[in-house]
């Protein structure tokens, strides 16, 4: 009997891991870091199975929290296959060696504290190196096209579907044999809202026996997405009529270059004022030339306008700013600019310094396209504290704050409830990637739409298909 046991991202929202046993066949969908909250010290953890024993490793897609844990399983002993997209395997060497960096960063950092207690040997080494992320992209991996199959076993199949979350992204539909009875259980990864910008919408499933189901927003409905580009748009154009600099802190994965192809149309269309705008993320500068690798992902819009020879993801206000001299250099405009930098929720990197220099200015404003965890600075400015501490030093809010919150690249409770309905045969749905008291609220909402009872899946327990 076919059996799963979730090591992650079960009734939370990071961490995503499952593990799927076929026989004497172990394969592993994700394996991300855990985030927030005891997420760093969770990471460090022994993993809650032997990664030598693991056979093939499917990735869903490339943010972090599934797939930041992947050179702690090859330091632990994996040795297996890894399944992927093309452009999740690109993405996801981009993401892991800026992981790396910041792990060591942090790493000389509590070094430097410890020392200075004289508590140095209790400080553990950064979970993996720039080293470790080089040799994971020195093994083969096995990249395939949407709805490519590709054999495991004589009697395993494994496909991906486009999730339309990110680019890259997908589902993970596994068809195997059991007792002469063809079988296919169904990851879904993360399903993204029906409404996109930038990228194609998700594909469909027409069937399945077991789901394993997201439901990050299980609980709720998204803003028309028109609404929120409307707002975008209005923030942007009053700030700069009055002659104030913007800040953006933005994710570098799909929502800068969500945002840098918003104010491309404002400036060919000619609603963008006369402005300076920088991506101030080399993250994301790397990011988006593969946006830019692979514009058969992209929405038809954009892939017309790239096989025109256009880049979606620029214009001839734009500049990118790689080097820290650059970046400083920013502060010397003085107005009219828009500043695109990470992090998205103002827990470290570039947007520190540019908030330091102007969220005290009431000319300015800063817009927020991400949700913002509480516990962060974001989160903080969002909720109308006045005085924040950046970099030691008490700074007074006092630009204009907007929360758009349209932009998500994730599902809604309607949206994930429209991809199960048209699967035939379905006989479990399992619930992942949420929040407890959400994904109570969804299972609910499966009940009443669709009929369908839900079982919620908890660490370290596993349930027979």
């Amino acid at each position: 009997m076919a059996k799963v046991t979730s090591y992650g991202a079960a009734q939370t929202v990071t961490g995503s891991c499952h593990l799927l046993k076929i026989g004497s066949i172990n394969i592993l969908i994700d394996c991300g870091m855990f985030q927030g909250d005891g997420g760093s010290k969770r990471n460090y953890e022994p993993f809650g199975f032997e990664p030598s024993k693991i056979n093939y490793l499917i990735l869903t897609h490339a943010h972090l929290d599934h797939i930041g844990r992947v050179p702690k399983l090859f330091k632990d002993g994996f040795r297996g296959r890894i399944i992927a997209t093309k452009a999740t395997r690109d993405i996801a060497k981009i993401m892991l060696l800026d992981s790396a960096g910041i792990l060591y960063e942090e790493f000389k950092t509590i070094s430097k504290k410890a020392r200075r207690r004289g508590e140095e040997e209790s400080v553990m080494e950064p979970l993996y190196t720039k080293d470790d992320v080089k040799e994971v992209f020195a093994k083969k991996w096995c990249t395939l096209n949407y709805f490519e199959e590709h054999k495991l076993k004589q009697h395993i199949r494994v496909s991906l579907g486009n999730a339309g979350h990110i680019m890259g992204s997908a589902f993970v539909m596994i068809d195997y044999q059991e007792e002469n009875q063809h079988k296919r259980v169904v990851f879904s990864g993360d399903i993204g809202s029906a409404e996109r910008l930038i990228i194609d919408e998700h594909n469909k499933i027409d069937e399945a026996d077991s789901l394993f189901i997201e439901s990050t927003y299980g609980d709720r409905k998204h803003k028309p997405l028109e609404q929120s580009v409307t707002e975008f748009k209005e923030a942007v154009i009053t700030t700069l009529k009055q002659k104030g600099n913007i800040l953006i802190p933005s994710f570098a994965l799909e929502r800068t270059q969500e945002i840098l192809w918003l104010l491309h149309e404002m400036h060919d269309n000619g609603e963008l004022p006369k402005c300076r705008v920088f991506l101030d993320s080399p993250l994301a500068i790397k990011a988006t030339k593969l946006y830019n690798k692979y514009p058969g992902h992209l929405s038809d819009e954009l892939e017309y306008s790239s096989g025109n020879g256009n880049d979606p993801f620029s214009f001839a206000w734009l500049e990118s700013t790689t080097t820290r001299d650059q970046s400083m250099a920013i502060n010397k405009v003085k107005e009219r600019s828009i500043i695109i930098a990470g992090s998205g929720m103002c827990t470290g990197g570039r947007i520190m310094h540019h908030l330091k220099h102007r969220l005290w200015n009431s000319k300015n404003a800063v817009i927020f396209v991400g949700f913002q965890v509480e516990g962060t600075l974001g989160r903080s400015i969002v909720d109308g504290q006045k005085m924040v501490k950046i970099y030691g030093e008490d700074i007074v809010s006092k630009a204009k704050i907007y929360t758009i919150n349209g932009f998500s690249a994730h599902a809604d409770q309607s949206d994930l409830i429209d991809w199960i309905r048209p699967v035939k045969n379905l006989k479990n749905i399992y619930l992942i990637h949420g929040e407890s008291d959400k994904m109570e609220i969804f299972a609910d909402a499966i009940k009443n739409e669709l009929g369908y009872d839900s079982h919620i899946m908890k660490t370290g327990v596993p349930v027979t298909l």
